[in-house]
Order: structure tokens, then sequence, then C-alpha cells
């Protein structure tokens, strides 16, 4: 075991450890089938994080030989996730356990596997459990399943309180059916995408002045809206009958980060009668990592108290509101002139010139601009999936679900632009003496999660710095972004 550094204890202080072990889709060069040419085939397969490896469960889908998954194991040799998705909850606990015991200090099955020993690359000696792990930073993320629908609610009371303010002023909040009915629309599917891809800024009708005609030009206020999302499980639920509130745990695969990018001046124009529309469907993205829900009970808090009493189909009693830290980031890159100093890939490497004589680098400042909280979602998960089916609606394994836009109570944990600049009222300082109101061409937006170890853990398993259900950077970049401003014809 001494010999293995890639192998992760479960007090590993790594992002990932067997505590919480969440599943993706990726991608990378080290592919089984390379050949003796040295030719490198790329396929996607389906993996879980441990440590800063990627074990490949298509290489280890013989080992999951448990009761429910013995004759299923073609689930995990598939490009997504939406087959092991369909099998259920019992499976998904079946998967984890099966997953832990593997992972784990006193099980020698993946150290001894002669098959799982042997390199991916010809001529490379044998290493431990070669065939099966993949090194994070070689590997290109993908959506962890093939998203069918996707629905956003409106469900953190502090947001909607917020903005229903800003707009209505504070007498007319909350509409009258929000504290009713866990609020949600359907978005566009086909435009979830994985983190780290580049979103444009987009074009649109605005107007800018109330009571004038639009005009049609670059979106001038783009925002960020810090989500929570979570996928369907279980097998595609008949047309016509709901999903009671009872059961709906069991169709709560797990859960991604999200950000609903959002343009706020187009949405503006466009929202009244039927809501959002161009304003959202733009892009919005998810964590390439998904936390089963198993994995976040242990951080399941009491539920916001709910008044008046919601009608029976939305009641329970169960915690199912979670302790999840988020914070939200703008990082910027700077344009910098320092004496001596020249960039060489990653390194700065210092060199006596002239006082006059600069040369350029490049650096990056990042500041956080909102600290806030998943725990206070006013309609829970549950609470969403049951309203979603309550007419007859049916649902499918790989379907999106997401919170809305998470803000607290305290104006530093906001969850956009939108209020923590209070309508564009209020700039928002920058660690580099900057302000923002929106956000700016090449801002990159970092959200960020990270959960307290639970009060009666074990110290020597311990889950705080060491577990973050999501990976831990976000990152979704506004990049060449001005090339849109120009006319299409």
């Amino acid at each position: 075991m001494k010999n293995h550094p890639q192998y992760t204890q479960p007090g590993s202080k790594r992002d990932f450890t067997i505590i919480c072990i969440p599943v993706h889709c990726e991608s990378s060069t080290l592919d089984h089938a390379a050949t003796e040419a040295g030719m490198r085939k790329v396929t996607r397969r389906v993996g879980v994080a441990i440590g800063d490896q990627i074990l490949d469960l298509n290489a280890v889908s013989h080992l999951f030989d448990g009761p429910l998954l013995k004759d299923q194991q073609f689930v995990f040799k598939e490009a997504t996730l939406n087959s092991f998705m369909s099998l259920g909850r019992a499976a998904w606990k079946e998967a984890r356990d099966t997953l832990q015991r593997l992972l784990s200090v006193n099980d020698q099955t993946l150290q001894q596997n002669a098959e799982l020993r042997a390199s991916r690359l010809s001529g490379s000696p044998p290493c431990y459990c070669c065939r099966a792990l993949v090194p994070q930073f070689s590997a290109t993320m993908h959506l962890p399943a093939h998203i069918g629908d996707y629905t956003d609610f409106y469900s953190s009371i502090h947001h909607a309180t917020n903005v229903g303010i800003m707009f209505r002023g504070p007498e007319n909040a909350l509409m009258p059916n929000w504290k009713y009915i866990p609020v949600g629309y359907h978005g566009r599917a086909s435009s979830v995408v994985v983190s780290g891809t580049p979103i444009r800024r987009p074009n649109g009708q605005t107007c800018p002045v109330d009571g004038e005609a639009p005009v049609f030009g670059p979106c001038r206020l783009m925002d960020f809206e810090l989500e929570v999302a979570f996928f369907v499980g279980g097998p595609p639920t008949t047309l016509g009958e709901p999903v009671p509130i009872q059961e709906a745990q069991d169709r709560i695969f797990g859960m991604v980060l999200m950000n609903d990018w959002s343009a706020r001046d187009i949405q503006k124009w466009e929202y009244v009668p039927l809501g959002p529309f161009l304003s959202k469907s733009l892009g919005t993205t998810i964590s390439p990592w998904v936390v089963t829900i198993d994995a976040l009970l242990p951080f399941a808090v009491d539920n916001m108290e709910q008044v008046p009493q919601p009608f029976p189909y939305l009641r329970h009693d169960d915690k199912f509101n979670f302790d999840i830290n988020l914070t939200i980031d703008i990082k910027r890159q700077l344009s910098i002139y320092s004496p001596g100093l020249v960039v060489y890939g990653l390194t700065f490497i210092g060199m006596a010139l002239a006082k006059d004589c600069l040369f350029p680098a490049e650096r990056s400042v990042s500041s956080t601009v909102s600290r806030t909280n998943y725990k206070y979602m006013y309609w829970t998960s549950k609470q969403q999936l049951a309203h979603h089916t309550i007419t007859g609606c049916n649902l499918n394994p790989g379907d999106l679900m997401a919170s809305g836009t998470i803000s607290g109570p305290a104006s530093d944990s906001f969850g956009s632009m939108l209020e923590l600049s209070w309508r564009g009222t209020k700039p928002v300082p920058l660690a580099d003496g900057s302000t923002r109101k929106f956000l700016q061409d090449g801002d990159e937006v970092v959200i960020k999660d990270k959960v307290p170890p639970p009060l009666k853990s074990n110290s020597t398993k311990r889950v705080g710095p060491a577990l973050y259900p999501w990976y831990r950077a976000h990152f979704v970049h506004l990049v060449d972004l001005l090339l849109t401003t120009k006319y299409i014809v």
C-alpha cells in the first residue's frame, strides 16, 4: 500500500475521498486500446473521482457483482450515466458500497488484479491499477448524462424577495402564489453545457428606456445565477401518474453545481407575459461531477419554516435541506507591465534589464463576491419533484431540475450580480480595485462549494476540507464576447 501514492484513504486531504465518490463522464488519450504504434484513441466513459485520479468504471465493471448489478454491468460501459441512473436507488447504493469497499485500505482486489495492473500503453511497466486509473489532469470532462428535459425553479425566498422589491416594491415583493407552489419554468436542455465551455455575450432585443421603442444589440447586463441542480433517476414514469412526495427522494439521483447565465436586459423586455426565454437559453453550465443523494444525506439540516402550510401533496417532515457552503468568485485576467519580468509558460523568470525595458505579462486576480448556503432554500428538491409531476408530467432518467438562484439573508450572500449590485445601483468592489455592476468581457465566474464535517463524525474520517461534493472549481469563461457585437445579416 505504501508504494501506491495515488491511493486515497478516507482521511486524505484531497478533494474526493471514499466517503464521497462523485460520478461523471470523461474521455482521455490514455485509452485501453492504444496501439503498438503509439496511436491514442479517445473514448468517452463513466468514472468516479478518488483523490486526484479517476477510476474508470468500464475497466472495473466486472467487479460490480452484487445481487442488483451483476446482470447490469453494461451500464458502466456506456458513454453517459443515464442507464445507471435508471436502475434506481437500491442499485446506486450497491454501486457506492462496492466502490467504497474496493477503494478501502482493507481490500486488495484492485492492487492484486494482474489485468488491472497492466499498463494502458505498450512497453510501460505494470503499476497499481494502471488500467483503471486516469489522472484527472489528463481527462476531458463531459456532461454526465444526456439531458432530455430541464426545469429551473425559483425556490429561494431571499432571492425572490429581493427581485420583487427591486421591480415591484416591498409591498408586493412576493407574488401571491409564491408560498403555495414551487414556481418554475421549462428551460432549454440543448444549451446545458459542462463547466469550462465558453459562453458568448448574446445579441437580442432590449428596451433601455421604459416607454420607448426597443433596440437590437449585444447584452449589456450579463449576469450569473448560483444554483444547485439534481438529476432525476429511476425508471421512466408513466404519463398521468404523479410521483408522491414520499417516493420523491428515490427519484433524486444526485446533485451538481449550476450557473444559470442570464442576460438581464433581454430578460426585462421579453419576460412578460410568459417568463424568460432567450435571456436564459444562451447557456446553462453545470459541473461535471455528480454527487449521489446518499453521499449528501449526512449534511441534511432542518427545512425552512413554511407559512402557510403547504398542501398535503407537498408536505414532508424529514430534513431535506443541506448545509452546503457556496462561494462565488469573479476572476479576471490582468495585463501588467513589470521591469525584468518575462513569462515562460507558467514560470516567471526575472532578468537584469534597463529600468525602462518593460515586458508584458498576464496574471489573474480572483475576488470573492458572495458567500451563501444551500440551506436557505424555501422549497426542497423533494417538493419540487412532487409538484412537477402532480398534474401527471412524466419523468425520465437524466432529466435535470435546478433550484433557482440561491441567496441568503445578508447582502454579501446574494447569488447574482442583479442582487449584489442591487440592479446596478451599488458597484461591487473587486480585489484589484475595480468594480462590477454586471459581468464584463473576459470575466471568469468560479463557483465553489464545501460541506462541514458532520457533528457526530469520527475525527479519523474527516470530511470537511477533504470533501467537496462537486468539482472544487466551477470555471466558465466569458471570452471573445465582442465578436457578437456585429450584426449578422
